[in-house]
């Protein structure tokens, strides 16, 4: 989003498509997730930020519902090999994680500031 700096991730080409249109940028694909496997990735929004969080354990979805976080469902499945490095900017409002495939991307991160969270999930 060039108006708020968050980063939305999507199994859907339809909200994709529809959030392009309403002015967001698209980057391209970041993994390939299987159809499906055991391990959900959950969605979640926070409304007073207006910002997601992605994550596949149960512990932090409840507790981020009960710290007043908006649980949106499955957003895909996490499987394969390649993992999905997590990092967490500690100074921003909104799009305060980042999810990468890229060792690069996450170390500049890092350097610049941001928390390495370690594997967020795993694509293919």
């Amino acid at each position: 989003n060039p108006n708020s700096g968050e980063h939305f991730y999507t199994a859907s080409t339809n909200e994709r498509d529809t959030l392009v249109r309403l002015g967001w940028r698209s980057e391209g694909n970041g993994w390939t997730s299987p159809s499906y496997s055991s391990v959900p990735v959950y969605r979640m929004y926070n409304p007073n930020a207006g910002d997601h969080h992605y994550t596949t354990s149960t512990t932090e979805r409840s507790a981020l519902v009960r710290a007043g976080w908006t649980y949106e469902g499955v957003g895909w499945y996490s499987g394969g090999s390649r993992p999905l490095w997590r990092q967490y900017n500690p100074n921003a409002r909104t799009g305060t994680h980042n999810y990468t495939l890229s060792t690069h991307e996450r170390d500049v991160l890092i350097r610049l500031g941001w928390r390495n969270e370690g594997i967020g999930w795993y694509g293919v």
